[in-house]
């Protein structure tokens, strides 16, 4: 018999050590330049049931006679969008046709759909460019607005002519808008060139001030928007068409120089005149381009068509799959020398909602109160390891005479990414976040309350935001306000994310984020208020991920609202009244900031930042006041601004804050 000291050559197997096996996932693309069907079950049966899918709807054409520029058709893009086993059709909307009938205004692009009826993805055709001759000069509202005409005589309104409303239908952040811009104006003369339609990144130029070259230049189209970004994990051979950008909008009637199309497909304006316009490109929404020169007469772009773009998550096999295994002999060793792993006492803990998700605890905190740790020790150390969720309460909107107020910045956002293995979109600011170790002990939760909206057109404090939350030794700042109106403009507040600035005054900045200092980063800044002006709009409030958009100004000239700060996706297990995107919930979006007066023409919406930031009212104009949409509760989502025009209404809350944890308990 061989002695005990010799059986390591013939001891058996007799149990898994603790490696791994590790999938790696790639996205295989699927494209259609036709309308057509996609089914999961042929194209990838064994992928998970959500794809990454952006949809571009057909670009506007442009009007006659030097026609303001076609507006780029909707984009919309979702990354985790649900597949169904069974086929899904998929339509490709065409380009708008450009005119050349007198007073005609440029065809509008045609929508492009991913799903069925009850479900569908829809991007909205673009808007067509205005053409010559009243009352036919402003563009047309679309997924970008088409750019406007103004004729080159005294019969020129003076105060020029707006584009049309982009983002028309109003597509939110959590569906994948917003779907594009707004249209370029036609100067403010009687003798101007036309407006350049919007892209799906930004408005379309406004044309200059005279007719004729130079000055006569209209403007170029507003840009498309890079999808890129979202497409990071391809397999080998997947490439996105037509240079990753699309939906650039088209270029304006042509001076000297001429006016260029959107970068994203958008048709530009032929040199000299008249000549015909140039096209928006093919599969990929541009808006197609005015008539080039002086001179009446010619025919308008003809917008290009969209596309629709599917990616799917392929399983690739990355490594062994099978795990290495303990002999008999290295067990006896391990067990002689100490070092084999025990079986592992877990952390037992009590306080707010608690629910399971595999091995793993939750407990959501939407209101303070303790939570209890009565054991907390674990071989290896990591069992007795928390992650965290930790949301401060959102900033309210700004309120105030003249439509201009900021949006509220969210609500501080600090979370930890140790313990699970995918952290979502938020994985930048996260990923290396360590989670915290517990002991046996009473911890105060406390979830920050969102600031209170307030009514009349007073300038806001200095000061004012969300309030804190906290627990686990860690703090999130509440979010900073959003400036009122009332005082010829002001400052956001600063906060977790910053307040969006007020218009109605000379440059004014947004509130600071990260506010108090940590690091991560818990929050980014507001939007400013360049410029300066008898009017304007208001900045954008800032979010987890993103800074609040800019406003626009003076008042009568871009009267552009401006886009929250998107928050941050985490993995469902720390979701309960989140934004929901399929296996991500969002948190700590930034609100919208309030239009200025349009005069004469409305302005379009502007949304809330993802994670439950408040929108503002769609294409406020002259007119009534509209209160902004609130923060979404337990999102630290900030509140959007209120429009004011002849009475106060109260401005929009911040939502209030959330604390999630998450352990290992078996």
């Amino acid at each position: 018999m061989a002695s005990p000291t010799n059986s390591s050559q013939n001891g058996g197997i007799i149990g898994v050590n603790n490696s791994s096996a590790t999938d790696v996932f790639k996205d295989k693309l699927t494209t259609f330049t036709s309308s057509g069907t996609f089914n999961k079950a042929t194209s990838n049966p064994e992928a998970p049931g959500t794809a990454i899918v952006t949809v571009v709807a057909g670009g506007g054409g442009s009007g006659n006679d030097g026609g303001g520029g076609g507006g780029a058709g909707g984009l919309i893009i979702k990354t985790c969008q649900p597949l169904p086993a069974s086929a899904v059709p998929v339509t490709i909307g065409g380009g708008g046709a450009g005119r050349s009938s007198p007073g005609s205004v440029g065809g509008n692009g045609v929508n492009s759909v991913f799903g069925t009826a009850c479900n569908p993805m829809t991007a909205t055709g673009g808007g067509g460019g205005g053409g010559e001759g009243r009352p036919a000069v402003s563009g047309a509202p679309g997924g970008s607005g088409g750019g406007s005409h103004s004729r080159c005589n005294s019969g020129g309104n003076p105060g020029g002519f707006a584009g049309g409303c982009g983002n028309t239908p109003a597509v939110p952040a959590p569906l994948g808008g917003p779907q594009g811009n707004n249209g370029g104006r036609s100067g403010p003369g009687p003798a101007t060139s036309s407006g350049g339609g919007g892209g799906a990144n930004a408005v379309g130029g406004n044309s200059a001030a005279l007719c004729g070259p130079p000055s006569g230049r209209g403007g170029d189209g507003g840009a498309g928007k890079n999808i890129a970004p979202s497409y990071t994990n391809l397999a080998s051979g997947s490439t996105i068409p037509n240079c990753s950008v699309f939906a650039g909008g088209g270029g304006g009637q042509g001076g000297s120089p001429s006016p260029v199309g959107g970068v994203g497909g958008g048709g530009g304006s032929a040199p000299g005149g008249p000549f015909p316009a140039k096209c928006g490109t093919p599969n990929t929404g541009g808006g197609g381009g005015g008539i080039g020169g002086p001179g009446p007469g010619g025919t308008g772009g003809t917008g290009g068509s969209g596309i629709v773009i599917i990616a799917e998550k392929c399983q690739q096999a990355c490594g062994s799959k099978a795990p290495g295994v303990w002999s008999m002999q290295s067990l006896y060793s391990n067990v002689r020398a100490g070092t084999w792993v025990q079986t592992p006492s877990f952390i037992s803990a009590t306080g707010g909602t608690i629910t399971e998700d595999g091995n793993y605890k939750i407990h959501t905190f939407t209101a303070s109160g303790p939570f209890s740790v009565t054991a907390a020790v674990g071989k290896p150390a990591v069992d007795s390891a928390a992650d965290y969720l930790i949301v401060a309460g959102g900033g309210s909107g700004g309120n105030g005479n003249g439509n201009s107020p900021g949006g509220g910045g969210a609500g501080g956002v600090r979370a930890s990414a140790t313990t699970y293995t995918n952290a979502g979109p938020s994985s930048p600011r996260t990923a290396g976040v360590a989670a915290v170790t517990l002991t046996t002990q009473d911890y105060s939760i406390v979830v920050g309350a969102g600031d209170t909206g307030q009514a009349g057109p007073a300038p806001s404090p200095g000061t004012r935001r969300g309030t804190d939350s906290s627990g686990l030794g860690l703090t999130a700042g509440g979010g900073g306000a959003g400036s009122y109106h009332g005082g010829g403009g002001g400052c956001g507040n600063s906060g977790g994310s910053g307040g969006g600035a007020a218009g109605g005054g000379l440059n004014k900045s947004g509130g600071q984020g990260n506010n108090p200092p940590a690091s991560p980063s818990q929050g980014m800044p507001g939007g400013d208020r360049p410029g300066s002006g008898p009017d304007g709009s208001g900045g954008a409030g800032g979010g987890f991920m993103t800074a609040g958009a800019d406003a626009q100004g003076p008042g009568g000239a871009t009267n552009r609202v401006a886009q929250g700060g998107a928050g941050g996706g985490f993995p469902n297990a720390f979701g309960t009244s989140g934004e929901n995107c399929g296996s991500y919930y969002y948190f700590g979006g930034g609100g919208g900031g309030a239009g200025s007066q349009a005069t004469p023409a409305p302005v379009a919406n502007a949304s809330g930042g993802i994670g439950g930031g408040g929108n503002i009212s769609t294409c406020e104009g002259p007119g009534p006041s509209a209160a902004g949409t609130p923060g979404t509760a337990n999102t630290g989502g900030g509140g959007a601004g209120s429009n004011n025009d002849s009475y106060p209404v109260v401005s929009a809350s911040g939502g209030p804050g959330i604390v999630i944890i998450r352990y290992k308990f078996q």
